[in-house]
Order: structure tokens, then C-alpha cells, then sequence
């Protein structure tokens, strides 16, 4: 997928109070709402940051494709990939490549505009409907002797077929809704989806002063005016060291922020585009939290290592969240400059440490084992990550290397980075041994808790994790969402007080995992008053877990109830262009009981992209509801001869015919599912119950004995399992299996029937 190249912080312009020369007035002249004036008109005054801004990553974000601007050989020159050619050549001033289109034939497409400069220079191609979409070859921009200066393909390892959503021509690499809103200032996106057509506008093409600051009129006219505000003109006040110094404890050597220290604005803003996060707002607002207009992923499994490292492309905000210098009130200024996305203190990142880490203390081999000149801060608390085949990203979570984590979850560490001809068994003996057989027990770790989830039944490691403040919040919003299911009451009472959090992710993913309970159970919750939560992500996560409840609500939430879905509605409606988005509204409207409209929201997903698994398949599942069986079965079998080894389509399938009485013709659906899918948990379940009430026993018991010990927190494997084992008079079997479950969920009514049925008397 097409992401920023930019590896620097996105920081804010700190601009001083009154920039002109005239004598200054009480009451301020203001001519209505901001509007957006332009990085030039940010010059006179900031002759400093405007010169620190130019050439800058964020100056250079996107711009118009020209001899001056793109960095790529063009010169004739071509790049084998899987057997495929691509010429990249120059005519009448124009940069053009011919490579494959969505259909697998070679045509000539010219070069619009470039995106980034280093490491690495993409480009974007205009297509009809508006849409700009990223050439799937990129330049290395490093120098020859860094192994630069050359072509190279964004996936070089795995061949992307034109009918790949991956595919440069697809909606994952378009421009529009991928990458536009972190390369221009004031991007609009304008997707009409009657049309299916873009007019994305911005005021400025790259990253300017007021792509951080917001709209800078009133700004203007407050310093051409000599006025006083105390809020400067800006929505957003960005200076997160107003009133603060960081004061070295000269003990400890660790510097500590003195003063009125107040919540760190720079991530925030820093975040919107240096994050992993979904947009959930036609417009971005200044100002407030992240979570207000976007949702930042947590530590999810195809994201982040179970100790919170990064392992897919999530950039920096999930990161510095779980850091012990976020924690503390280090911003992102402290150790960038704002405006040249460069290091506050030079090329050596060693010198940003030194500012609140006395190097007396810490660049000494009694503190890493190492002196500085074998390894430098960087090398063991920030490890790095390459990304889009070039690009080398550190982790912001500054954490301590932990090779023992490394044997227990499988993490990796900086120690075996560098010391590669050593195991880990290695690499941890030799951390206890300078450690030094006096130093206190190693601190509890997040990791083994969602390490675990990932494996199985952990619920009672994640309430540890969800209980203790001393854990960053992104963590502890992770082990909530790992909690599985049913629940027990000592973990609704962990996802009752929680609902009651002051953080946004907290809140959020609480509000999932009771969206799961029965609707008289989540009236019970608290979490119906998040309806009027001041976080917009907040009110419409709850408006899609109160889904078809309203008429239940009590006064106050019922009077919020309107506001937060059309809240919900416009924001899948701003992303319009994203099918899974029509999908998530056409549950909410069919939760809504607005049954035509959640068909015609799937169709019109399904027709924008027919390789939509799960529009598919869900919309099948209506029209069956709906009694239109035969109109399912033929919307499931078109998406198989799209993907014949979809398991989820074969799966889907295999129920519809279960619900017409084609057993056999369902069973080798079913078989399918479980084989092209061997990890799905549901579809092992389903294929060992279909077995079983075919006859199939001894099939079904090897299917679910399977099943069982490779998923072992699911409660449904486990009883139909028992059940089966009781039914065929293996009671002691059958015993084993319920006694286990007990223990993990004791007030399952469903576990207590079935030791009841097995003769255990409660």
C-alpha cells in the first residue's frame, strides 16, 4: 500500500505572539473563519522557520513532475520485474512510463507529480473519475555507494497481477483517499459517489505552515494589525513547552520537566499523518485528540509485535505512546525541529539524548555494556525497521532491550540484532550478567499477557494488563480487545469501569467488546452515556454499539442518540469510495432495521468492488434472510469464479446450502473453507458440526480434537467437542473438557448445562 516516505515527525510552526512592527491594540479585528493563506505568507515574519522549512521533507512531499523535481532515471531506462518490462523515457518535456494497466497491457502513462525525495521518489499518474494513483516502481534516491540511484519495485518480493488489489492501478494505491491528506495542506477529498468521481482540491500541494497549524487568516491580520490574542489567531496552541523547562536531576542524570506541564499537543497533531489510523471525518479540527477525526490503530497482531515493537508500516504515534518519554512529557519538538523535520541538535542522535540524559551517566560502559563509540542510544532503544524496500524506520517506543522477551514471545531485541552469530539464550545470559546478581526484578511486561491472547484463553493475564495504570494506554486498549468471549463478571466489571476512562482508545475499544452482548445486557453498561463523549470517535462507536436500541435509552442518551449517528453516517459516507466503508454502514442501518438501505449500501460496495469478500458474503446472508436463497447462492458462487480459493466465500456458501438441505454439496463447501483457511477458528467449528450431524463422527472428532488444540481459547470448539464425546459415551473425555471450561469461564450457564448433562451435580 502507497504510504508517506517521510520518516521525520510532522511538527508545528511555533509562531510568537504579534509579527508587526506597528504599536499594539486591545481588540482584535477579525473578518470571520480562518481560511487558509499559503506557507509565503508565513515568510516576513518567520524568516527563521520559513528557511528551515524549505527543502524539507514536508516542502517536498508532492510536487508537480518537471525536470527541477524528479529525481528518477528517465533517460531510456527500463526494470525487469517477474518477467514484465517497464521503460521509463522523456518526451517534449513530459516524464512517461509504459508499463501494465489493470487489465495486463503495456501503455504509456505520463508522470504528473512526484511524491517524497528520500530515500526514496514515488509518482502519481492521473486517471479518469479525478483519481491519481502511485506508480508501482519507485526511485532509490540514496547515493550509488548506499546502494541507491536505481529502480526498484514497492513489492519485489511477491509478483502483483493487475487484478491484485495491491495492483498500482487499484483502489489500495489511489492517491485520493491514501496519501493525500499527509502530502498537501487543506486537503479535500470531494468523492461524489453517484459519479464515482473525485475533485480533490488543496490549498497548498505540499506540507506547509498550515498543514500543523490550521487556517493562518486570522493569524495575518492579527499581526498586521498589532493586536493581542492570546490564542494567536490559531485553533491549536502547539508550543507543548510553554511554561515548562526540562530541569536535569543531576543524581540521576535524567532531566525532569518543571513547570505547568499540560497534555502534549505535538503527537496529536504529529499523529494525523505519523500514525496507523482510519479517517472518520470529512475535516480534520485543529486542536483536539487524534481520536476526534481519526482512529489510531492499536497494537493488533499483523501490526506490532506482542511487546508493543513495531513489525508492520505504523510509523511513530503508536509507538511513542507506549514510551516512558511520552509518559513523562516529552513532545516531539524536544527532539525535532519543527521546521526542517531534522534533529533538534544535528546528525548525531546521541546529542538529542544527551539534552535530558547526562552522558556522564549514560554513555559509559557501566550503563549498556557498550561505550559509545560500538554502540550509540539509538542502536539499543530505538531500533529500526525497513519499510518500502529502502526506507529505515526507528521505533519511538525507546524501549530497554529485553532478550528474554525474545525467548518467551518471540519479539526481537536489539542485543541479537547486533550480535547475530549469538542465540538468545545468549544474548539474555549475558544482559543478567551485567545486570549483576543484586539488580531488582525485571519490571511486568504487557507482552506475555497479549502474547498469549494470541494463542488462546487469556483473560485473566489481560486484566492485569487492563487494570494497571503503570501500562500505557494503547496497551491496556489492546488487552481489552483481546479479552475473549463470553465474558465473565469480573471482566464486564473490568470493561464497566473502563467505559468510564479519560482516554479516547480505552473507551473505543470497550465499547467493541460489549457490542457483542445481549442488548438488555448493554443497557446495563455505561457505556450508552459515551453518546455525548466530547471525542467524536468515542460518540460514534457508541452510536454503532447502541445500534437499534434508542427507543431503550434513557432521557439524556436518548436526547445524544441523533447527533452521534448522523455523526456515525457521515463519516462512512466521507470515505465513500471505500467499500468496506458502505459495508460497516449497511450493518449499522440494518441494526437500524432499514433493510432496503443496507441492500442497496452492499450492492453498491459489491458493484465498486466485486472482489469484496465480506460485502459478498454478507449481503448474501441478507438476501437469504430475505428469502431470496437462489439470489445469494449465485452472488457467493460469482465471487468464486473471481477467487475459486476464497474460503470465505466457500464457507458462506457452504451454510446456504446447509439452510436448503444440499448437505452433501454443503459439506465439501465447508471442507474447502477449512482447508484454504486453516487458521479460522469458525470455519474448523462449523465443518466439525456439519460432520456430525452427517454421520461423520469419527471424522468430526479428528476435525474439532484438531481444532481444539490449535485454538484453545474458543469455548464453541470445546463444547460442541464435549458434547459429541458425551453423545458417543466417552464421558470421561467428555469430563475433561468441562472441567477445564469451567475454570475459565465459571458462570457460563451453557458450561454448567453441560456438567449437568454429564451427571455433575452443582
Amino acid at each position: 500500500m502507497v504510504r508517506s516516505v517521510s520518516q521525520f515527525v510532522l511538527l508545528a510552526v511555533l509562531f510568537a505572539a504579534g509579527c508587526g512592527q506597528a504599536e499594539q491594540s486591545a481588540a482584535p479585528v477579525r473578518s470571520g473563519p480562518a481560511t487558509f493563506i499559503g506557507s509565503s505568507s508565513c515568510q516576513s515574519c518567520h524568516e527563521t522557520e520559513f528557511d528551515d522549512w524549505l527543502g524539507s521533507h514536508h516542502e517536498l512531499a508532492m510536487q508537480v513532475a518537471n525536470v527541477s523535481t524528479v529525481l528518477g532515471d528517465f533517460d531510456d531506462a527500463s526494470f525487469e520485474y517477474f518477467g514484465t518490462t517497464t521503460a521509463f523515457y522523456t518526451r517534449d518535456d513530459n516524464f512517461y512510463v509504459k508499463t501494465a494497466d489493470a487489465s495486463g497491457e503495456d501503455r504509456e502513462f505520463r508522470i504528473a507529480y512526484t511524491f517524497g525525495v528520500e530515500p526514496l521518489q514515488q509518482y502519481l499518474i492521473a486517471f479518469p473519475g479525478g483519481r491519481l494513483q502511485t506508480l508501482a516502481y519507485s526511485w532509490d534516491s540514496r547515493p550509488q555507494s548506499d546502494g541507491g540511484q536505481r529502480w526498484f519495485h514497492t513489492y519485489p518480493d511477491e509478483y502483483i497481477a493487475p487484478d491484485d488489489e495491491l495492483h498500482w492501478t487499484g483502489r489500495a494505491q489511489n492517491w485520493n483517499y491514501m496519501c493525500a491528506e499527509c502530502h498537501s495542506t487543506n486537503l479535500e477529498m470531494n468523492y461524489d459517489a453517484a459519479s464515482d468521481f473525485f475533485t480533490t482540491t488543496y490549498s497548498e500541494i505540499s506540507v506547509g505552515c498550515e498543514g500543523c497549524h490550521g487556517p493562518g487568516s486570522i493569524h495575518a491580520e492579527l499581526a498586521n494589525a498589532a493586536a493581542e490574542s492570546p490564542d494567536h489567531g490559531f485553533d491549536v496552541d502547539l508550543d507543548d513547552r510553554r511554561d515548562t523547562v526540562w530541569v536535569m536531576n543531576p543524581e540521576t542524570g535524567i532531566a525532569e520537566l518543571a513547570g505547568d506541564h499540560k497534555s502534549q499537543q505535538q503527537p496529536e497533531a504529529c499523529g494525523r499523518c505519523h500514525s496507523r489510523r482510519g479517517i472518520i471525518a470529512t475535516e480534520y479540527e485543529y486542536g483536539e485528540p487524534l481520536a476526534h477525526t481519526h482512529l489510531p490503530a492499536t497494537l493488533d497482531e499483523n501490526l506490532y509485535f506482542a511487546d508493543g515493537q513495531i513489525l508492520d508500516e505504523v510509523y511513530v504515534y503508536g509507538s511513542f505512546l507506549q514510551s516512558k518519554m511520552y509518559a513523562a512529557g516529552v513532545t516531539c519538538s524536544d527532539c525535532h525541529n519543527p521546521h526542517s523535520a531534522e534533529l533538534a541538535t544535528g546528525d548525531d542522535p546521541n546529542n538529542v539524548c544527551a539534552q535530558c540524559h547526562l552522558p556522564t551517566k549514560f554513555a559509559i560502559a557501566e550503563h549498556a555494556a557498550h561505550v559509545p563509540e560500538q554502540a550509540g542510544c539509538v542502536d539499543c532503544h530505538m531500533t529500526s525497521q525497513t519499510y518500502m524496500v529502502v526506507d529505515d524506520r526507528r521505533d519511538h517506543s525507546f524501549r530497554v532491550p529485553r532478550p528474554d522477551l525474545t525467548a518467551t514471545v518471540g519479539s526481537p531485541n536489539a542485543c541479537s540484532n547486533c550480535h547475530a552469530d549469538n542465540d538468545v539464550a545468549w544474548a539474555s545470559a549475558a544482559v543478567d550478567e551485567w545486570r549483576g546478581p543484586d539488580a531488582p526484578p525485571r519490571a511486568p511486561h504487557f507482552a506475555t499477557a497479549i502474547d498469549a491472547s494470541r494463542h488462546g484463553f487469556a483473560n485473566t493475564e489481560l486484566l492485569e494488563v487492563i487494570s494497571n495504570p503503570d501500562f500505557p494506554s494503547i496497551a491496556r486498549a489492546t488487552a481489552i480487545s483481546q479479552l475473549s468471549q463470553p465474558l465473565a463478571s469480573r471482566d464486564l466489571g473490568a470493561l464497566e469501569a473502563e467505559l468510564g476512562s479519560s482516554d479516547a482508545l480505552i473507551k473505543i475499544a470497550a465499547l467493541r467488546q460489549i457490542r457483542s452482548l445481549p442488548p438488555e445486557q448493554r443497557l446495563r453498561m455505561p457505556g450508552a452515556r459515551l453518546l455525548s463523549d466530547p471525542i467524536r470517535g468515542v460518540r460514534t462507536e457508541a452510536a454503532q454499539t447502541y445500534a437499534g436500541m434508542s427507543d431503550l435509552l434513557p432521557i439524556e442518551e436518548a436526547r445524544a442518540w441523533p447527533t452521534a449517528v448522523a455523526e456515525l453516517r457521515s463519516t462512512y459516507l466521507s470515505i465513500a469510495n471505500r467499500p468496506e466503508s458502505l459495508a460497516m454502514l449497511a450493518g449499522f442501518e440494518l441494526n437500524e432495521r432499514n433493510v432496503s438501505e443496507a441492500v442497496s449500501l452492499y450492492e453498491q460496495a459489491l458493484h465498486m468492488e466485486p472482489r469484496a469478500v465480506a460485502v459478498r458474503a454478507n449481503l448474501a446472508d441478507l438476501l437469504w434472510q430475505l428469502g431470496e436463497e437462489g439470489r445469494a447462492q449465485n452472488i457467493l458462487r460469482e465471487g468464486l469464479l473471481l477467487d475459486a480459493e476464497n474460503a470465505a466465500l466457500h464457507h458462506a456458501l457452504g451454510l446456504s446450502l446447509v439452510r436448503g438441505g444440499e448437505s452433501g454439496a454443503a459439506l465439501v463447501e465447508l471442507r474447502q473453507a477449512a482447508g484454504f483457511s486453516p487458521d479460522n477458528a469458525r470455519y474448523a467449528y462449523v465443518l466439525g458440526v456439519a460432520l456430525n450431524s452427517l454421520g461423520e463422527q469419527p471424522e468430526a472428532l479428528r476435525v474439532l480434537r484438531d481444532a481444539r488444540e490449535r485454538f484453545n481459547g474458543d469455548i464453541d470448539i470445546a463444547m460442541v467437542l464435549a458434547s459429541i464425546l458425551r453423545d458417543g459415551g466417552d464421558i470421561d473425555g467428555a469430563l475433561a473438557i468441562a472441567y477445564d471450561l469451567t475454570q475459565r469461564y465459571p458462570e457460563d450457564q451453557n458450561v454448567m448445562a453441560l456438567l449437568r448433562s454429564l451427571g455433575v451435580v452443582l
